[in-house]
């Protein structure tokens, strides 16, 4: 089975933290790779109109913020940028496949990097 997944939350959705399943906030299945693929472009060019900003990666996994939309982190005192995430997956794994150009080139990637650095280290290490 396919999923087209929105997520909302600290991370972007390529990390795939322990706990990223957390995020989600919506889901669409599908059973064939061809409407999956047509719906998560659907959502990108909903998503793209709505976001000033924007990341992806080549395997159909998108990043959509705002620079304003941030959380105060208690754990790192500081405030963490919020993003809106897109995934096409196929068994809540990534897909191997490379999206259309369209849907990872020419995107506004100057994100300011805020994340958490408490949350992503190694519990083993600290």
């Amino acid at each position: 089975m396919y999923q087209v997944i929105v997520m909302y939350g600290d991370n972007e959705p390529w990390w795939f933290f322990e706990d990223w399943r957390r995020d989600i906030r919506s889901q669409v299945e599908f059973a064939d790779a061809a409407k999956a693929k047509a719906f998560y472009k659907q959502e990108w060019q909903r998503l793209a109109q709505k976001f000033p900003n924007s990341s992806a990666k080549a395997n159909f996994l998108s990043a959509f913020w705002k620079e304003d939309d941030e959380r105060w982190c208690e754990e790192c005192d500081d405030y963490i940028q919020q993003y809106t995430g897109l995934a096409l997956l196929k068994d809540y794994q990534p897909v191997s496949e490379t999206s259309e150009r369209d849907l990872f080139e020419n995107l506004h990637a100057e994100q300011k990097i805020k994340s958490c650095q408490r949350i992503r280290q190694d519990p083993a290490v600290v």
